[in-house]
C-alpha cells in the first residue's frame, strides 16, 4: 500500500506493479494540483522513458540545457553549467514543468498499467501488527472511513511525513533551515537562443531567487530565504514578494514589465530529515524521509530514484520478509548518500567562497565537470565524480580561510537561522504542520 500520489509514490507502484504485485495507492488531493520543485534533472529522463511517460513530459515541457548563476547585485555577466559538459555526456538536458501538469501524467499512468490509484483520500492511521498483516485506516472528503490490510506500508506522503510523524522518526536538520515565497508572472524576459530554458539562480543578501521558465510566457520565481528575513513579512505574499525582488537588481531588471498571472505563495521550514527509512512492514520515500532545500532541483530526482531503488527493496520483502534486511539497508545505505553527496553543496551555497567558485568555475582535475554531473542528478551511478568533487571541496575551504572573516559571518549566520521557525506558510502542508 502506497500512501501519496506524487513524483516518488507513483515511480513505486507502478514498478512494484510491473513485478506482479497488487498495489493500493491512496492520494489526498485531487490530480491536477499545485505543488513547486518544477525543474527536473537530466538524470530524471531515464526513469521517466522507463515509466512510458517521457514524450507526454516532453510535450509539457520546456527544455533546459543548463543551470545559470548569477550574483544579484553585481553586472557580472550570468555563468551557466551547460548539462552537456558533464562526465557523461549522455544527457545534456532536462525539462521544465508545471508540477501539476507533471504529476497527474505519473498518476494517470500509475492507474493505467494496473495500480489501483485513489484520489481525495487521505490516510488517517496506520497500525503496525508484527507477524500479521497491517491496518490503514482512510477518510474521504465526506468523512467515510475505512479500514485496510496490507503487508507492506509505504509511505511516500511528502511533507506531510505521514509515518515519520506517527514514528517519532521526524526531526528538524540540525545543519540547515529555510523558507520560501514565490509565484507565476508573465512577461518576463527569457535568456537569449540556447539559454531560453534554462533555470537561472541569483543570489542575494537574504537568500537566492530561481527563475524558472515555464510554458505560455509564464515563469516561476521565488526567493529562498533565511526565515529571520521572511519573518519580517507585514504584508500579503504578493507585495512582500515584489519587495523581496527589488532586492535583486538582477531579478528586477528581467521582471519590469512582468505581472503575477496565479497567486503568491510562501511556505516554510524545508529542511527535515527522519532518522531511518525502513522498519518492520514501512518505507519511507522521496520528501516523507528528508527534505533539504530546492536549490540543485533533487527534489523530484531523489523522489524518483528513491522510488525505483525502493521497488526493489520492497520486492525482495515482500518475497522473503526473513532475508530482505540487506535488500532495505542496501536502499537506505544509497539514498543517504546521494542526500549527504547535494546536502554538502546546499550547505554552503550562500557562503561566499561557493559563489567564488561558480562564478569562476575551473575544470582542473575535471572538477567542473563533476559539479555540472552533481547538477544533473549524476549521483547514484558509477560516473567518477568522488575524485574531483573532493578536490572542490579542498579549493573551498582554503577559499574560505582567504575570505575568513566574510565566510565566517556567513556560516554564523546559516548556523543561527536553523534555530529560527517561519510560520507564514499559505500551502497546505504548511497549515497542517501549524505553520
Amino acid at each position: 500500500m502506497v500512501i501519496g500520489g506524487g513524483p516518488a509514490g507513483t515511480t513505486i507502484a507502478t514498478l512494484l506493479k510491473e513485478q506482479g504485485w497488487r498495489i493500493t495507492l491512496f492520494e489526498k488531493d485531487y490530480h491536477p494540483r499545485f505543488h513547486i520543485g518544477e525543474s527536473l534533472l537530466p538524470m530524471t529522463l531515464p526513469l521517466l522513458d522507463r515509466l512510458g511517460v517521457l514524450d507526454d513530459v516532453r510535450r509539457i515541457g520546456v527544455q533546459k540545457y543548463a543551470a545559470d548563476f548569477t550574483p544579484g547585485h553585481s553586472d557580472q555577466p550570468y555563468q551557466p553549467f551547460y548539462f552537456s559538459n558533464g562526465l557523461d555526456r549522455s544527457h545534456p538536458y532536462a525539462f521544465q514543468v508545471r508540477r501539476s501538469e507533471f504529476d497527474e501524467i505519473l498518476f494517470r499512468n500509475c492507474a493505467s498499467k494496473g495500480v489501483d490509484a485513489h484520489e481525495g483520500i487521505r490516510v488517517r492511521d496506520v497500525r503496525f501488527r508484527p507477524g500479521e498483516t497491517h491496518l490503514v485506516t482512510t477518510v474521504d472528503n465526506s468523512g467515510e472511513e475505512q479500514t485496510w490490510e496490507t503487508r507492506f506500508v509505504i509511505d511516500a506522503s511528502g511533507r506531510d511525513t505521514m509515518l515519520s510523524r506517527k514514528l517519532g522518526l521526524k526531526k528538524q536538520n540540525a545543519e540547515h533551515q529555510s523558507a520560501a515565497i514565490f509565484g507565476h508572472y508573465a512577461n518576463v524576459t527569457r535568456r537569449p537562443g540556447h539559454d531560453a530554458g534554462n533555470i537561472s539562480i541569483y543570489w542575494f543578501e537574504h537568500g537566492w531567487f530561481w527563475m524558472i521558465p515555464l510554458r505560455d510566457d509564464v515563469m516561476s520565481v521565488g526567493a529562498v530565504c533565511w526565515p529571520e528575513y521572511l519573518k519580517t513579512r507585514k504584508t500579503d505574499p504578493e507585495d512582500f514578494l515584489w519587495q523581496t525582488i527589488k532586492l535583486c537588481p538582477a531579478v528586477w531588471e528581467r521582471m519590469r514589465d512582468a505581472r503575477l498571472v496565479d497567486k503568491a505563495r510562501a511556505t516554510g521550514n524545508y529542511s527535515y530529515i527522519s532518522s531511518r527509512m525502513y522498519g518492520d512492514g514501512y518505507l519511507l520515500v522521496g520528501d516523507a524521509f528528508a527534505f533539504i532545500d530546492p536549490v540543485f532541483s533533487t527534489g523530484v530526482m531523489l523522489a524518483m530514484n528513491g522510488g525505483m531503488f525502493g521497488a526493489t527493496a520492497v520486492d525482495a520483502y515482500l518475497r522473503d520478509p526473513a532475508g530482505a534486511s540487506k535488500a532495505l539497508e542496501e536502499y537506505q545505505t544509497r539514498m543517504q548518500k546521494g542526500i549527504k553527496t547535494v546536502s554538502w553543496f546546499i550547505y554552503r551555497f550562500t557562503s561566499p567562497a561557493m559563489q567564488n567558485l561558480f562564478m569562476a568555475p575551473r575544470n582542473i582535475f575535471r572538477m567542473q565537470q563533476a559539479i555540472i554531473s552533481v547538477l544533473a542528478g549524476d549521483i547514484f551511478r558509477k560516473t567518477p565524480i568522488a575524485t574531483p568533487v573532493f578536490l572542490f571541496k579542498v579549493v573551498f575551504y582554503l577559499t574560505f580561510l582567504l575570505n575568513f572573516s566574510r565566510a565566517w559571518a556567513s556560516y554564523k549566520r546559516r548556523k543561527m537561522n536553523v534555530a529560527e521557525k517561519f510560520t507564514g506558510g499559505t500551502l497546505p502542508e504548511d497549515q497542517r504542520a501549524g505553520g
